[in-house]
């Protein structure tokens, strides 16, 4: 046996943190194979399987025997299946040659910081924040800079508060609309005044719009939600296949690419992935199929109604939801009335309420221990089953 110390790992994997709900995770399946009843709401992917049409082209796609690589930028009627989409359902052209289709919106969000991070460059990001994304940036010698966002701007990033954070070493902003663990939005207007500032300072404008489609029509002036797209095309928008279309496991995504660098990109997918996965690129061509529209519009309606169902359960709770829960499927809580620790109030409903939630302390520094994200990706009959947990517990 070598006794050796082994040479250490890089250094950037200091700053790389691990999701720490992972570890109520694992302590909720070990109860659970004990016989528990967990109800998760700590989980951050839609319930509902796969829509059938999708899953049938997949096996499809395998019979035909089509499992060959494909273009690093992915199979080209796929990317003219998202170009069409832009227009239809955002009435936005968007070039199909723009258009990257990625493993996951990781993949897309990892192939723009590789293209356009360089060493010691700083980023701005909103906090709270998805932590993943800071961890990427991370990995290719970016500096993120959080941004602590809060209820006075809906948790999402000002024009006024990039000027006064942005310096020489800025490179550019990372924003989420809908936001995660916040479900709050951008307007398109506040979507242009940002690129108009970034803009100014000759910055890099990235929007994560991963969670489009869950989208609430009553708190978005009655229509579509707007895309980035529409603010101008030197904007760099991620999105997925996973949520709305409901295929976590697939791991699909797209990127629309300002055209100055998606020669660039392609370069980078060809060395670093080769190409998408090529059984749900083809699967994904039916993600657009009218029959498969009109089920995701069904679910999101389903959404719609648990989110309406829990926000104000949870309020009376005194869990009191702090942002304007528009799109996603996420409510963040001030838990602050009733505990002065999320990450331990977390593990004690879990432990005693059979409760899974996720604590504030996963989505940044801006005062985590009082917020904690509660996920409603389950039934409204079990959402309710939570909530009278959540009323025992707290003695309410």
């Amino acid at each position: 046996m070598n006794s050796l110390t082994p040479p250490p790992a890089a250094e950037r994997l200091k700053d790389i943190e691990p999701f720490h709900v992972v570890e109520l995770l694992t302590r909720a399946r070990q109860l659970e194979a004990e016989g528990r009843d967990i109800i998760h709401m700590e989980v951050g992917e839609p319930d509902f399987p796969t829509p059938p049409p999708i899953a049938d082209a997949a096996i499809a796609a395998i019979r035909a025997g089509q499992t060959l690589y494909t273009p690093a930028l992915g199979l080209p009627e796929l990317r003219t299946a998202i170009s069409d989409f832009y227009r239809t359902r955002y009435g936005v052209e968007v070039p199909a040659s723009r258009i990257a289709v990625t493993a996951g919106a990781s993949g897309a969000l990892n192939l723009a910081f590789a293209c356009l991070a360089n060493p010691g460059s700083e980023w701005l990001l909103a906090d709270p924040g998805y932590p993943c994304n800071r961890h990427i940036l991370r990995t290719y010698e970016g500096r993120p800079c959080a941004l602590p966002v809060g209820p006075e701007s809906n948790f999402q990033p000002t024009p006024e508060q990039v000027a006064a954070a942005w310096n020489e070493r800025t490179a550019g902003l990372l924003v989420a609309s809908p936001a995660n663990p916040t479900g709050t939005l951008l307007s398109l207007g506040q979507i242009k005044a940002l690129a108009d500032s970034i803009r100014q300072r000759r910055g890099h404008f990235l929007v994560d719009e991963i969670y489009h489609g869950l989208t609430y029509p009553e708190a978005a002036d009655g229509g579509e939600t707007p895309t980035a797209c529409a603010a101008g095309d030197d904007i760099w928008v991620i999105n997925s296949f996973s949520k709305y279309f409901q295929m976590t496991g697939w791991r699909l995504g797209w990127m629309v690419i300002p055209e100055a660098y998606v020669r660039a990109v392609e370069k980078l997918a060809q060395n670093l992935t080769l190409c998408p996965p090529t059984i749900a690129q083809h699967a994904a061509l039916a993600a657009f199929a009218p029959e498969t529209i009109a089920l995701l519009e069904a679910r999101r309606a389903e959404f719609r109604a648990r989110r309406d169902f829990l926000a104000p359960a949870l309020e009376a709770l005194g869990l009191r939801v702090v942002a304007r829960p528009e799109g996603a499927f996420y409510l963040y809580c001030d838990c602050s009335a009733l505990a002065t620790d999320s990450f331990a109030l977390a593990r004690d409903l879990l432990e005693k309420a059979g409760v899974a939630a996720t604590p504030g302390l996963d989505f940044g520094s801006n005062q985590p221990e009082r917020h904690i994200r509660f996920a409603y990706t389950t039934s409204i009959p079990r959402l309710a089953e939570a909530v009278e947990r959540l009323r025992s517990y707290f003695g309410r």
